[in-house]
């Protein structure tokens, strides 16, 4: 059963689960040893994403460094998104039917290609997808990706105890958290605690 958007904000506290990612054992959230960034992106091949993804992959052991689990979730399929994500350092979850997306309230819009803002990182994302194919690195996305083009990208920071630290959702397809953002808040999150009594989320 998803829940509302407005209702899986900073303060809630998650009810654990296991994610069943690409490839590896289950990943468990809360992760009791560090912190999550659950981040959510569109399509396998989504050139924006990758463009995205290849920052946090420069960065990837600086942000283990600082005690925090990156989890990307896509709506796709699994067989679609091995073919585009098997060089990644992290855990990606194939949602092909939405039901995360549903549950933390991650959109679709026709805004998240229509902002202005998106456009220059539109562009130069497809020049970097272009040059690598040309060079025969990669694939390209299917033309008609499963879950559709229109998705919104959103962050969460999930801390040890299941609680969300904070929350992200991006009024644009290139608007995300930055890995220099993202180790700010964690420099700034409370060490979580057990708690009762608080608002949970039943489903997973």
């Amino acid at each position: 059963m998803g829940v509302s958007r407005s209702a899986i904000e900073p303060g809630f506290l998650l009810t654990p689960r296991e994610l069943t990612q690409l490839s590896g054992p289950p990943v468990a959230v809360p992760d009791g040893d560090r912190l999550i960034h659950l981040q959510f992106r569109r399509f396998a091949g989504c050139p924006v994403c990758n463009l995205h993804l290849r920052s946090v992959v420069r960065r990837h052991a600086e942000i283990e460094a600082a005690g925090v689990r990156e989890v990307v979730v896509f709506h796709s399929h699994a067989e679609e998104l091995a073919e585009h994500t098997a060089d990644l350092p992290f855990a990606v979850i194939p949602d092909p039917r939405k039901r995360l997306y549903a549950e933390f309230g991650v959109k679709s819009a026709a805004r998240s290609l229509l902002s202005p803002r998106a456009w220059g990182p539109i562009v130069r994302a497809l020049a970097v997808s272009m040059w690598g194919l040309l060079r025969g690195q990669g694939r390209a996305p299917a033309a008609v990706p499963h879950g559709g083009r229109l998705g919104l990208p959103a962050d969460f920071l999930i801390g040890r105890d299941g609680r969300v630290l904070a929350v992200k959702h991006g009024e644009h397809v290139y608007d995300q958290w930055s890995v220099d953002e993202l180790l700010d808040l964690v420099s700034r999150a409370p060490d979580p605690t057990p708690a009762t009594g608080d608002r949970r989320s039943d489903a997973g």
